[in-house]
């Protein structure tokens, strides 16, 4: 017998997680139907897209049969990003704010 490389992952679980991925994206589209507003409907858009690019990186992009050195390789620095990015959000409005108040301007 001949020595095989790689893997051979089951084909269910990728016919499972394209559904779950039309599911998601249906519920996506179903927040403009029925016109929701404000935060809610942010909140939703952007839970269904963390969701559906979750499952994309792990089973599409074989992420999740990774060893988890690599998978923190990959998905922490994009995370962290994202934490410096929030964090200068709230430094730049505390520093608009600051600046109203000395400049005089926002009705202090």
């Amino acid at each position: 017998m001949a020595h095989v490389e790689g893997q051979q992952h089951p084909l269910g679980i990728y016919i499972k997680v394209w559904g779950l991925l039309f599911v998601l994206s249906s519920f996506s589209y179903a927040v403009d139907y029925y016109h929701l507003e404000g935060y809610l409907r942010w909140g939703l858009i952007l839970l269904f897209m963390f969701l559906k690019a979750g499952f994309i990186i792990a089973v599409f992009m074989h992420i999740k049969w990774e060893r988890l050195a690599l998978s923190y390789a990959i998905l922490l620095p994009p995370v962290v990003l994202l934490v410096f990015i929030g964090i200068m959000t709230i430094e730049s409005n505390h520093t608009f704010l600051t600046r109203g108040i000395f400049f005089g301007v926002g009705g202090a």
